[in-house]
């Protein structure tokens, strides 16, 4: 399987959605289904820090296929909170609850709270999103902040 990229890139990402995307687009003729997951920094603002942003480490999945596999994703999550032994609870563990990103499609994205802190999102990718990418298939997708773990 081919990576989308070959060099390092000297740009701060703030997400890591995109560089899945591109190799999902690069890899589409493998066969069904690709799934794909990164651990990485991301940058993020944050102005109490000298130089207005932080690096917070991420986590990233994708699952591309005939069928949106929220399933899949959804999981995914479970799984990783498993091994990262947070509980599926309100207050002290982790919770899903709805959400609304233009990233993904409407009524089918969810915001990860861990012990009552957002951490990530979750869902079925909007078409506009995937189409961007040159894709043809639909796409759900998970990213995380996993720096509360580490």
């Amino acid at each position: 399987m081919r990576t989308g990229n070959a060099t390092l890139n000297p740009v701060a990402r703030t997400t890591l959605l995109p560089g899945l995307l591109k190799t999902i687009a690069a890899n589409r003729k493998m066969p069904l289904p690709l799934q794909l997951f990164e651990i990485s920094d991301v940058v993020l603002k944050d102005e109490s820090k000298d130089v207005g942003a932080k690096n917070c480490r991420r986590f990233c999945a994708i699952y591309y296929n005939k069928t949106p596999g929220f399933e899949v994703i959804h999981g995914l999550l479970d799984r990783t909170m498993q091994l990262l032994e947070v509980k599926a609870a309100r207050g002290e563990g982790y919770h899903i609850q709805a959400a609304d990103d233009s990233t993904f499609f409407p009524g089918r994205c969810a915001e990860i709270f861990v012990r009552g802190k957002s951490v990530g999102r979750l869902g079925v990718l909007h078409p506009n999103v995937i189409n961007r990418f040159e894709l043809t298939m639909p796409c759900s997708a998970l990213e995380m902040d996993i720096e509360p773990f580490l």
